[in-house]
């Protein structure tokens, strides 16, 4: 899977939180002030191309839907990170954010129960 650009990332962002969207409905998300619709519009082809978006024609304009849900690229684009700056090992991953300062003691204690329940899940599997 390719990786997207911060153009074309912002644009797919817009995109999969409206599911469906024409052209105008993708420049309407951006704050002001908005992108030239052309900038918009040859940043969308360009996402075609790279296979991200879908589109259906309805006479001479065409409705965008994401052909990638944020969820695959989002895990792609995780696992080059833990690969590129961890050596691929989701631990050291997972120790980074441990030993950081940005997370304050309850969001650790989520991640904790999130990991603990996943644990519990694996277990029951394997039984």
């Amino acid at each position: 899977m390719n990786e997207l650009t911060k153009a074309e990332e912002q644009v797919m962002q817009y995109v999969w939180k409206l599911e469906k969207a024409f052209l105008k409905d993708i420049v309407e998300q951006f704050p002001e002030p908005k992108p030239a619709y052309t900038t918009i519009s040859t940043v969308v082809r360009v996402l075609v191309r790279k296979e991200f978006l879908n589109f259906e024609t309805y006479g001479k304009i065409r409705q965008y839907a994401p052909a990638v849900s944020k969820e695959s690229y989002f895990s792609q684009h995780l696992k080059q990170v833990i690969g590129n700056f961890f050596n691929g090992s989701t631990t050291k991953f997972a120790s980074f954010f441990a030993e950081s300062d940005t997370l304050n003691l309850t969001e650790l204690e989520q991640m904790k129960a999130l990991l603990e329940e996943k644990i519990q899940h694996l277990k029951s599997n394997n039984e």
